[in-house]
């Protein structure tokens, strides 16, 4: 794969997917930023790969602010927007949850992505440069989910991905909503049995090292899957995708 550089900032950087992504910008060559809210686990993954670790609440306008001055600070403006924090929510019967937990759900992977999109995007915009990676869910469409909060948050984030790249198409600027597929984590090793469909976990970095490198950003705004989809060959067919709007979740009649 191709070496890259710049600065990427990951949010929920500190384990699971969001760490095994800012393994791999590190490796590519860019300056990784990784945000957490467990100081422990982002100073670990950030040891680790010589990057910047920070802790940072997604879910509030104040720290979220203060995240991106930290980047600007020591390293330099965001490149690469990993908006990866997120939280499975509370499960189990709608009439039966904590309402107040049920919304925490959306305040973190909805309200928090569009924060970090945010606050980015004015210097973005003013350098004519820069990309932006959703981590979505395949909760969002498919049958099959238990918990309202999660598969909820998940569907926002996809639309306001998509309706974000809409909107920065003419500053130049994509927006990639992915779906790491059924990855083990802290997250899922609890809910799905052993013998789960699991993906590999090196799928989602090495989609989000293609996306860092621009040989896809025709494809800004399409749903992509980390293992059911092959992005080399997305890239060769993209302006067809575009054209028959393909990579979308649509209502077929």
């Amino acid at each position: 794969m191709a070496e890259l550089d710049g600065v990427a900032l990951v949010t929920g950087g500190g384990r699971g997917i969001g760490a095994a992504i800012g393994r791999e910008l590190a490796a590519a060559g860019m300056k990784v930023a990784l945000s957490a809210r467990t100081r422990e686990q982002v100073d670990e993954v950030a040891r680790e790969i010589d990057g910047l670790a920070i802790v940072a609440d997604v879910s509030s306008r104040e720290s979220v602010a203060e995240m991106i001055d930290q980047v600007e600070t020591h390293l330099a403006p965001v490149d690469l927007l990993v908006a990866n924090a997120g939280i499975s929510g509370p499960r189990g019967n709608t009439w039966e949850v904590d309402p107040a937990e049920w919304w925490h759900t959306h305040e973190v992977n909805v309200y928090g992505v569009f924060l970090c999109c945010r606050a980015i995007l004015t210097g973005m915009i003013e350098r004519g440069h820069g990309r932006i990676v959703i981590t979505s869910s395949g909760a969002s469409y498919l049958p099959g989910s238990t918990s309202t909060a999660y598969s909820s948050s998940k569907a926002a984030v996809n639309r306001f991905g998509e309706t974000l790249a809409r909107q920065l198409e003419p500053h130049g600027i994509p927006v990639f909503p992915i779906s790491p597929g059924l990855v083990k984590t802290e997250m899922t090793d609890d809910v799905f049995p052993a013998d789960a469909p699991w993906t590999p976990p090196e799928l989602a970095p090495q989609l989000v090292r293609v996306l860092a490198s621009g040989r896809a950003d025709k494809l800004s705004g399409r749903y992509l899957h980390a293992e059911h989809d092959d992005i080399d060959d997305l890239i060769r067919r993209a302006d067809d995708i575009v054209e028959n709007d393909l990579n979308a979740i649509r209502l077929q009649r």
